[in-house]
């Protein structure tokens, strides 16, 4: 998609798009605020990040009806970078939310840098079982992430917990004195009593709260959950739960009543309007501001912490990857379903414009949505009004219903957060591991279960290493399987198409080899050209070498063949090659295997003609 159309609209398709955009961003209403709750920025950040993602990506992306906001792969990573950096700055968010948005901003650049250096189309070349097994691991992320809220239990109010860290309080507080000191210049053993006298200055209410952010971040994660469970069951807010599960079984339930109406929204309003009107004291989501979102780049320029920063390089590539594989992948759904292509690279450049201008807001950073997307193609949407009209919508909710969404209760997000963390599971690839080649179902767990308790980049950097050695184990495998050294007459009698006239004369057979190469050379298959090569017996006067199915050859292959060709001329006898294909022979040109080993008289379009060079120049020795 050229710059010059991003502003040229068909209003043809209006009443679809204003459909389209107005359904897709009801739906989107309660997915993004459940998004926002899931991570210490609240629900309006999720809401932040749907209105300006929404309406950004749309208008620059390169796919005319896709959704873009807040999703379940994104979030889950952003909780981990939010948990990450907040403990950096002792678990306040004020200090820590300009470094998190830059973190944000960043990886929107990344996405944009993608989308111009055109990464897009490498995309696709990630393996299945890859993509399955992060798409479960971030399931089960968001899944083991919210049993906490599920059982509406909150370890910052967990009194055992916290005093149970109270001793490592203490010890934090001291060793921040010692740095503190140490940075002054203050020599510890020789002034202790400055130590001890401010040591002494830290007051009860100080441990406390150490042990709190302590508390904080030993349960934020995935582990810290699973670890910290039997606390959680032994505290469980029944009518918190209760209202979960509610919500959870309305989510399910409506869908077989019909799904012309998103089950979400109905499960938020019924819940929500229940524990309004009966009065019962559950937690609500944190404040939804009024008013137009506050612009944040001169906080994020003035007060991020860019040494910290600096750490989360990873984090930020980990989001913006993560964003481009989520957006294209419904990309191509959206293609599957309007008979349309996408614009891969346009999108990354959409997306990444997107993600940076909801960091200036204070908005998660979000991806294309599969269902928001379906929704929207389904209700008439057909171009980039369809999504720029679902982020105005979301925008119109917030300035006109923030303080009515505020009243939401966190069960009702936690029971939808549920239902999303088991939506967003790969069970065809689930249901199909016992049934797949061992290396792909080995690779799947593995970057599902590092997916859950390493990191995105790690399991999919890992999953796709070992991918890309299984693959070049086969491919070499079945290259040297289908490459054999064979007589003339067994070779003529398998290409039963040769005349007799095309055929060797049989005084020259035992002279003869043919070798023929059964696929790509590369580093994979080295060793075994040079054992059959070598294997050529000592009454040969010449090798003949089938080039056809050699449509690439790499560095190693090429070097490989020099070797072998060496030994083979060495021992007199003389190399013949039929049917070499262009990029095999310009490798082969520039080390001069052609024409120091093999001169151009020797090179030949087919078998035939290699004939007839045989007939005039090998003799006959036996």
């Amino acid at each position: 998609m050229a710059f010059k159309n991003f502003f040229k609209f068909s209003f043809k398709d209006f009443r679809g798009d204003l459909f389209g955009g107005i359904t897709a961003g009801i739906v989107a209403l309660p997915l993004a605020l459940a998004f926002g709750q899931q991570t210490e920025m609240g629900a309006a950040a999720g809401l932040f990040g749907a209105i300006f993602i929404g309406f950004f990506a749309s208008l620059f992306g390169g796919t005319n009806t896709q959704i873009s906001g807040p999703t379940a792969p994104m979030t889950a990573v952003s909780y981990l970078v939010i948990s990450r950096v907040l403990q950096q700055f002792d678990g306040e968010l004020e200090r820590a939310l300009p470094t998190i948005l830059m973190v944000f901003f960043a990886a929107g650049v990344v996405q944009i840098i993608f989308g111009i250096l055109k990464i897009g189309k490498y995309i696709k070349y990630i393996p299945y079982p890859v993509v399955s097994g992060f798409m479960s691991g971030i399931g089960v992320i968001i899944i083991i992430t919210q049993l906490f809220p599920v059982l509406g239990y909150e370890p910052m109010n967990d009194e055992s917990l916290i005093r149970q860290n109270i001793p490592r309080a203490k010890e934090r507080l001291l060793d921040k004195i010692l740095v503190n000191e140490a940075g002054d210049g203050i020599k510890v053993l020789d002034d202790y009593k400055i130590t001890l006298y401010e040591a002494k200055k830290i007051s009860t209410e100080e441990i406390r709260n150490e042990a709190k952010i302590i508390t904080k971040r030993d349960t934020g994660t995935a582990e810290g959950t699973v670890k910290f469970l039997p606390n959680a069951l032994q505290n469980i807010n029944y009518l918190h739960f209760a209202m979960v599960m509610l919500t959870i079984f309305i989510i399910y339930g409506f869908k077989k009543v019909t799904t012309k109406v998103p089950s979400t929204l109905v499960a938020l309003i019924v819940v929500s309007l229940l524990v309004f009107l009966v009065g019962w004291n559950l937690t609500l989501i944190d404040k939804i501001p009024q008013g137009f979102p506050k612009f944040q780049l001169g906080n994020m320029i003035a007060n991020a912490n860019f040494g910290i920063f600096s750490n989360h390089i990873t984090d930020i590539f980990s989001l913006a990857i993560l964003g481009a594989i989520d957006s294209l992948l419904t990309s191509v759904v959206a293609d599957n379903m309007t008979k349309t292509k996408h614009e891969s690279n346009q999108e990354l450049i959409g997306q990444g414009i997107g993600n940076s201008m909801a960091a200036f807001f204070g908005g998660l950073p979000g991806a294309g949505a599969t269902i928001r997307t379906v929704v929207n193609i389904n209700s008439g949407g057909k171009t980039r009004l369809s999504g720029m009209t679902a982020g105005i919508l979301l925008l119109f909710i917030l300035l006109a219903l923030g303080p009515v969404a505020s009243m939401i209760p966190k069960a009702v997000l936690a029971g939808i957060l549920i239902t999303v963390g088991i939506g967003v599971m790969d069970y065809k690839g689930l249901k199909a591991i016992r049934k797949i080649p061992i290396a792909d179902a080995f690779v799947m767990i593995l970057v599902l279960v590092l997916t859950v308790f390493l990191g995105l980049i790690e399991a999919v950097a890992l999953g796709m290493v070992i991918s890309a050695l299984v693959f070049m184990k086969k491919m070499g495998d079945n290259t040297a399987k289908s490459s054999i050294v064979q007589t003339v007459e067994e070779f003529e009698e398998k290409n039963e198409t040769l005349t007799l006239t095309e055929k060797l004369p049989k005084n020259l057979i035992e002279e003869v080899y043919v070798k023929e190469f059964g696929g790509p050379l590369f580093f994979g298959v080295t060793d075994e050209i040079k054992e059959k090569l070598s294997a050529i017996p000592e009454t040969a006067n010449c090798l003949v070498l089938i080039m056809e199915k050699v449509n690439y050859m790499d560095q190693s292959g090429v070097f490989a063949l020099e070797d072998a060709f060496m030994v083979i001329k060495n021992k007199g006898i003389d190399i013949v090659l039929v049917n070499l294909q262009k990029q095999p022979r310009y490798l082969m040109e520039r080390i001069q295997i052609i024409p120091q080993l093999i001169s151009e008289d020797q090179i030949f379009l087919d078998y035939p003609s290699a004939v007839e060079w045989i007939q005039k120049n090998v003799k006959n020795i036996f």
